[in-house]
């Protein structure tokens, strides 16, 4: 103890000593772990730059962060050991498990997914024709782990991915079968020699099916040689198979790279007869994705609706006479000061896996049996061990794919009534994890993203302006305004609004003061506040500045494209949730003007009540086949509007209302809600500066869809002039002629149609 507390001047970040001595019932000398009197958790090392709340896990081994441990097997097909292989790497902490003899093909993604534990991915390289063979490399997802082609190989199976930010350090993953050896060995050595040229520091590692004994003969001998002079040198550790033999190889570069193998074991396993190869390798850089700053969040559970509502009081509900902006600013100041009060911000701690949620205690018993069965074995070698073992594994394995059975049978019942959760139950089972996709390219800014978005917007407009009027349809589109029959709003009530909230989807916006759900848990102590400033922007006929502000969240398209390329990338819009329902009593009143009118086009199935997309496709294929059956031919036109929404109108759109009937406070209000809006871009921490949009609706809103669909109505009319039958979804436009003879005539009123709709 002494000599511990000698340690006690030690500055900040130097390694704590730990206490050695002797637990009860214990003979060996081992580390202890001491808290409140019981042992209970180890004493780690603290390294200063990182200490204290600020620290964050990286996900990589445990240890230093920039530590790998990497795990070598030969599987001989994970049919049957996708749970021993998932164990595995949970049990052994590591953060990349290379494995050969896969036995798998392209259709059996599901049981990778299943050998990968959360926070895991895969990828995989199967044999091209035939049975066996194959690799698979399982990969913890906060590794920067890209996959890079590689030429075809005929005599064995090669995977080579490089790590790191910086890309210097590349495996290469080989499983060789034991045939063609004076052909295999030259092909897989020209592979190594490719890959050299890519990367200097190369890991080259699997079942070479070579005995690289204590004493090389013949073409193990030439091979490793052959690897040598390459300056690839083979790290011996004893056999790893059963008969004593070397066959699992592992060939690192001799020149000091970033990644330095420290440590290599191997170990037994009763259903395999080849040994596990552990690795501990060391590296100069992280090997990690980039976490970035602190994330502040606040705790759901210290959220009480009730105490919320009382931390709140009864001051929203007192209008006085406020304008909408004035009750909007007290809106925002009040619920921010509230949650502030209620749940203030912490910094977000990492948690590491969670355990499945079907792996139950019962499942944990046998795990822990199936454990000391295993090492018992390794120590008698005993066969009866062996077979204890393996009876146990097997059972382990029924057990385990019974308890997933049972929790994914019960997690389709119940969501059978939700086609969206089914949907999503059945994808998990069937649809392997996808790798991680590129994410945003570091080197685009905010700004950039702005700019791009703003000017792809600006280009259209100015293509429409410069074709305005000019076309046959443009005197057709325009709407002549008529009586006015709708100048103002009706007002709601506190039981209207509670009625709204409950049917509301309670998505949050980062401008919104706190959680959308939380709002509607304590609708009760807000619905007075909520009406106040509902019926205020509608009797003033305007609609808030502050809720006319949106966020951009740049989402790449596919995984598959180049994020480095602005055109692959697509804005996704975020709204303040009071805007959201400040519109959605508004389009409540619309829908019915629309309805009692019979305004919107009857083709049109977009973002309308009881129709969709089925509607639309069953209508086209119905006239498509009568026409058929007439003995008529076909023309068929698809029609898509590049960027609809963004491009609207202001206008236009506004003549389109008025030409509804509305008038007074309603045509002030739409005007109001039309104009002087802005909106930024956001990426992580990082935001764009603001810029003012001159045309279109905001994407994400409620009145957007419905208002789309009064813009579009003349484009139907325009094409039902000339004879032809149209049908309509949201932006996406398909009219299609049918003829039985003169086909040149058909062609004609078809051009003269394009060139009306061009006009429009």
């Amino acid at each position: 103890m002494a000599g511990a507390g000698s340690t006690g001047g030690n500055v900040l970040g130097h390694p704590i000593s730990v206490i050695t001595g002797r637990r009860r019932s214990y003979a060996k000398t081992r580390p202890c772990h001491y808290r409140g009197g019981r042992f209970s958790r180890w004493l780690r090392t603290i390294p200063a730059s990182r200490s204290g709340p600020d620290r964050k896990d990286t996900g990589i081994s445990k240890g230093n962060p920039h530590d790998l441990k990497v795990l070598l097997c030969n599987a001989r097909s994970m049919m049957n050991k996708t749970t021993a292989i998932h164990d595995l790497i949970v049990d052994g902490g590591f953060d990349l498990a290379c494995v050969t003899e896969t036995w798998l093909d392209e259709a059996d993604g599901p049981v990778l997914a299943a050998a990968c534990p959360p926070g895991f991915s895969y990828a995989q390289q199967p044999r091209s024709c035939g049975r066996g063979g194959g690799v698979a490399v399982i990969f913890r997802k906060s590794l920067v782990c890209t996959r890079r082609p590689i030429g075809k190989t005929q005599f064995s199976e090669c995977m080579f991915w490089k790590l790191g930010n910086r890309g210097s350090t590349g495996f290469l993953l080989v499983y060789r079968p034991p045939r063609c050896t004076k052909d295999s060995l030259p092909e897989l050595l020209q592979v190594v020699a490719d890959m050299l040229l890519e990367t200097p520091s190369l890991v080259v590692l699997g079942d070479f099916n070579i005995h690289a004994d204590t004493t090389l003969q013949g073409a193990a001998r030439d091979f490793v040689e052959s690897m040598a002079s390459m300056g690839l040198s083979l790290n011996k550790f004893g056999p790893t198979h059963s008969r004593g033999h070397a066959l699992d190889l592992v060939f690192t570069s001799t020149d000091v790279g970033d990644l330095t193998l420290s440590k290599s074991e191997t170990k037994e396993v009763p259903w395999s007869d080849h040994f596990l190869v552990q690795l501990d390798f060391s590296a100069t850089l992280p090997l990690c994705r980039e976490v970035g700053p602190i994330r502040m969040v606040r705790p759901r559970h210290l959220m009480d609706p009730i105490g919320f509502q009382r931390v709140v009081g009864d001051v929203l509900s007192q209008v006085d006479g406020l304008s909408a902006d004035s009750l909007v600013a007290r809106w925002n100041a009040e619920l921010t000061r509230a949650i502030d009060c209620l749940a203030p911000k912490r910094p977000l701690r990492l948690h590491g896996a969670r355990t499945a949620p079907w792996f139950s205690p019962e499942l944990r018993v046998m795990k822990q049996s199936l454990r000391r069965l295993e090492r018992r074995w390794r120590k008698t070698h005993s066969e009866s061990d062996r077979t204890r073992a393996r009876a146990q594994r097997r059972a382990y394995q029924v057990a385990m794919a019974t308890a997933k059975r049972a929790f994914f049978t019960a997690s389709i019942a119940s969501a059978e009534n939700s086609s969206r959760r089914l949907f999503q139950v059945v994808r998990n089972l069937s649809e392997p994890p996808a790798p991680p996709g590129p994410g945003r390219d570091p080197k685009i800014s905010c700004n950039a993203f702005a700019k791009f978005f703003a000017d792809k917007v600006a280009q259209i407009q100015k293509e429409v302006d410069s074709t305005m009027g000019a076309g046959p349809g443009w005197e057709s589109a325009r709407v002549l305004s008529g009586p006015v029959t709708w100048d103002q709003f009706q007002s709601v009530t506190s039981e209207d609004v509670d009625r709204l909230l409950g049917q509301v989807k309670p998505t949050t916006c980062l401008l919104d003061p706190c959680p959308s759900w939380l709002i509607k848990a304590s609708r009760e102590g807000l619905g007075d506040g909520l009406c106040g400033v509902v019926n205020a922007s509608l009797y003033e006929g305007a609609f808030p500045d502050p809720l006319k502000e949106a966020v951009i969240k740049p989402l790449l398209k596919k995984t598959s494209l180049d994020p480095a390329n602005l055109a692959n990338y697509r804005p996704v819009s975020n709204l303040p949730f009071l805007g959201k329902v400040i519109e959605r009593v508004v389009a409540r009143q619309l829908q019915a003007r629309l309805e009692d009118a019979d305004h919107l086009d009857p083709f049109q199935s977009g973002f309308r009540p009881h129709h969709g997309t089925e509607t639309a496709l069953v209508a086209l294929v119905d006239d498509l086949r009568r026409a058929r059956d007439k003995g008529e031919s076909c023309f068929l036109v698809l029609l898509d509007l590049s960027a609809a929404f963004d491009t609207i109108d202001h206008n236009i759109l506004l003549d389109r209302l008025e030409g509804l009937g509305a008038g007074g406070t309603v045509i002030r209000w739409f005007r109001s809600f039309l104009l002087g809006r802005v909106q930024k871009v956001v990426v992580g921490d990082e935001c764009s500066d603001p810029w003012a949009l001159t045309c279109g609706v905001p994407q994400g809103s409620v009145l957007s869809p419905m208002l789309f669909n009064i813009y579009m109505k003349p484009l139907g009319e325009i094409i039902r002039g000339f004879g032809l039958g149209v049908h309509q979804y949201a932006d996406d436009t398909q009219l299609y002629l049918s003829f039985k003879s003169e086909p040149v005539k058909a062609v004609k009123v078809l051009c003269e149609c394009l060139e009306a709709v061009g006009g429009w």
